[in-house]
């Protein structure tokens, strides 16, 4: 027997999901499933992501856990109201290979059609993903020709300067108090006491290499305060 969840949702503490479960507990038995939980979000508004609804939050950790087959709401809307939210949820159920009723869609996965849906569900999350995208590059691409910097904007000279200067005095504090004291990230300090030097990554590059030249390797580097990884198969024909 297939092992099967329900997901009750109501928008206010005035209504009640005991209309819904008993529906759908009778579906459940006619279609030869056992209902081993259920989830209950109570006064909750579909609008609000994952985070904010707590049963459905333990319900996708279950669905990950492969705890069960099949996923029974009354209706599309029970399960969110965020169509971005929406396909992401049935794409994932759908990658889990665990099936989907909705009573009011009439949504069945164990069937042709529910099949057919759940595939245009990953054809629209894809679609969805790609317009993103887009729009993230074309702004950035606007925001360069408008001249604008992007990152995060540089400190002034002498801050700079200041910070320098505690780090070269003996004895001094750890980065992280040092960025505190100044008012600033501890990466900001990071950077400046550790620039970034092409020629010396180039020496080390070459002592890694010497007697590796054609095994890959992995290179961490300081630059700009964060760790960047170099992957790649290097053949060096002589000295740098």
């Amino acid at each position: 027997m297939r092992q099967a969840v329900i997901y009750l949702r109501v928008s206010t503490v005035e209504q009640t999901t005991a209309n819904q479960e008993r529906e759908l507990r009778e579906i459940a038995s006619r279609m030869g499933c056992e209902i081993v939980k259920v989830y209950r979000d109570h006064g909750i508004s579909g609008a609000k992501g994952r985070d904010r609804r707590p049963a459905f939050d333990k319900l996708c950790r279950d669905a990950a856990r492969r705890e069960f087959d099949m996923v029974m709401a009354w209706s599309v809307d029970r399960l969110g109201r965020s169509l971005q939210d929406l396909v992401g949820f049935l794409s994932e159920l759908h990658a889990l290979k665990i099936d989907l009723f909705l009573r009011q869609q009439g949504l069945d996965t164990t069937t042709p059609a529910g099949k057919a849906m759940f595939q245009m569900m990953g054809v629209f999350a894809e679609f969805e993903r790609a317009m993103i995208q887009e729009r993230v590059r074309a702004g950035l691409a606007r925001a360069r020709s408008e001249g604008k910097r992007l990152g995060r904007p540089p400190i002034a000279a002498a801050l700079e300067k200041r910070i320098r200067e505690a780090l070269a005095t003996p004895g001094r504090p750890g980065i992280r108090v040092i960025a505190e004291r100044f008012g600033v990230n501890p990466s900001t300090v990071q950077r400046i006491s550790r620039p970034f030097d092409g020629a010396s990554v180039a020496v080390a590059l070459h002592q890694l290499t010497r007697d590796c030249r054609a095994e890959p390797f992995f290179v961490a580097l300081p630059m700009s305060g964060d760790l960047f990884i170099w992957a790649k198969d290097l053949l060096l024909p002589g000295p740098l």
